[in-house]
């Protein structure tokens, strides 16, 4: 999955603006703010505005704010409102045919694991980002990191059929289950 710099910069105007929940910021102290053009932060916030993630205010302290408190506005639609979903179902196959295929897939829907497994991680994904809330971010990344990872343990355990081992059995949060030494990966929430 890659996010966009539409996504990791229109996060960041959103996070600004829940930093400051008292007052209106401009396009300016945002951008100065960001290291981004005035421009390129108008641009982000009126697809913002336009999703009703925020507002304009008039006036000699006018500015942007938030429609609603940070705890209040899900991760998943801030994003949705920026991007594109990672799975797109509609054309999938007819996009990932094969170079040699003229448009046609190869595999039937039943047999597609890999269709399958992006339309589940998207799944997975959307349910994730909905349960988190722009406040959520304003914490510090150790305790965003370990919330995260309870969150999609708790997940994983739902959707596990009884009598079936997990498909992942731990994701090694020091307050969970230890993560097994050969995943090798650093995470924000080891050091």
């Amino acid at each position: 999955m890659k996010i966009t710099a539409q996504e990791e910069y229109g996060l960041r105007c959103i996070l600004q603006l829940a930093a400051a929940p008292d007052h209106a910021l401009t396009i300016a102290e945002i951008a100065a703010a960001e290291g981004l053009s005035p421009p390129y932060v108008a641009k982000l916030l009126s697809i913002l505005r336009q999703e009703g993630l925020v507002e304009s205010v008039r006036g000699r302290t006018g500015g942007y704010r938030l429609t609603d408190r940070p705890e209040r506005i899900q991760l998943g639609r801030v994003l949705r409102a920026l991007g594109q979903p990672l799975y797109d179902e509609p054309n999938y196959c007819q996009r990932h045919a094969g170079t040699e295929t003229e448009g046609h897939c190869v595999h039937s829907p039943q047999q597609c694991s890999l269709r399958a497994l992006w339309q589940t991680l998207e799944t997975w994904l959307r349910q994730a980002l909905d349960q988190l809330r722009v406040s959520d971010l304003l914490q510090s990344p150790a305790d965003l990191a370990s919330r995260l990872r309870q969150r999609l343990e708790l997940s994983l355990q739902e959707l596990s059929s009884p009598g079936e081992p997990p498909l992942i059995t731990s994701l090694g949060t020091a307050r969970l289950q230890p993560r097994p030494s050969n995943w090798g990966i650093p995470l924000p929430c080891d050091s």
